[in-house]
C-alpha cells in the first residue's frame, strides 16, 4: 500500500518524471550532434564562418539551458532521479564533443583536450565508487569545479566561434587563454576531489 504521508513534492516529481527541466536536458544532448554535425557539411552549402556561428550559437544556448534547467527543477520541485542522473551526463558529453570536434579543427591542444576529457571521466567514475560507499559528500561540486565549469563554458564558443569580432576582438586568443586556465582549474580540482576521497581509497 502506497504510503499517505509521503512528501507531496515527492509524489509530484515520481508522478511527472518528464517535465519541463527534462525536455530542456534532452534538448542539450540534442544539440551536441548538431555542433559536431555542423563542420560535416559541404563547403559549398555553408561557409566555414557559418559554420563557426552556428556551432558558437548551438553551443551558447545548450550552456545557459544547463544554468537554467538545474535552477528550475529546484524552484519548482520537479527534481527526478533521471534527472539528476542525465543533467551531468549531457554536460559533460557537450563538453566533450566539442573539445573533440576543437581538436579535429586543430584549435586546441591535444594535451588539453586529454586533461579536459580524462578529468571528467576520473571524477565521474570516482563519485560513483564514493556512492557505493556511501561517502558522495567528500566529492560533492566545489566552487573549483564550478569555476572551471564556467572557464569551459566561455572558452569552448569562443573557440568555435574562432573569427575576430567587429575586426577587432581576438576572439581565438581570448578562448586559447581561457581554455588553458580551464585546463589548469581542472588539474587543480582533480588534485582537491582526490585529497577529499583519499580517506576511502586508503580503507
Amino acid at each position: 500500500m502506497r504510503n499517505s504521508t509521503a512528501n507531496p513534492s515527492e509524489a509530484r516529481a515520481a508522478s511527472a518524471p518528464t517535465n519541463f527541466a527534462m525536455w530542456l536536458t534532452w534538448a542539450r544532448i540534442a544539440m551536441i550532434p548538431l555542433v559536431v554535425g555542423v563542420f560535416y557539411l559541404p563547403d559549398a552549402w555553408l561557409g566555414i564562418h557559418w559554420k563557426n556561428v552556428i556551432a558558437c550559437a548551438l553551443f551558447t544556448v545548450a550552456a545557459l539551458t544547463d544554468a537554467f534547467d538545474g535552477w528550475y527543477a529546484r524552484k519548482y520541485e520537479m527534481i527526478t532521479r533521471l534527472g539528476a542522473f542525465l543533467d551531468p551526463v549531457a554536460d559533460k558529453l557537450m563538453v566533450c564533443a566539442a573539445l573533440i570536434v576543437l581538436l579535429w579543427l586543430d584549435r586546441v591542444d591535444a594535451f588539453v583536450a586529454l586533461i579536459i576529457i580524462g578529468r571528467e571521466i576520473a571524477i565521474s567514475a570516482l563519485r560513483e565508487w564514493m556512492a557505493q560507499v556511501g561517502a558522495s559528500a567528500s566529492v560533492a561540486v566545489h566552487w573549483l569545479g564550478k569555476l572551471k565549469t564556467i572557464m569551459q563554458m566561455i572558452a569552448i564558443p569562443l573557440l568555435l566561434y574562432h573569427d575576430r569580432l567587429f575586426d577587432v576582438i581576438d576572439v581565438r586568443l581570448i578562448g586559447t587563454v581561457m581554455i588553458y586556465v580551464a585546463a589548469a582549474l581542472t588539474v587543480y580540482s582533480m588534485v582537491y576531489y582526490l585529497k577529499m576521497a583519499r580517506p576511502h581509497l586508503d580503507q
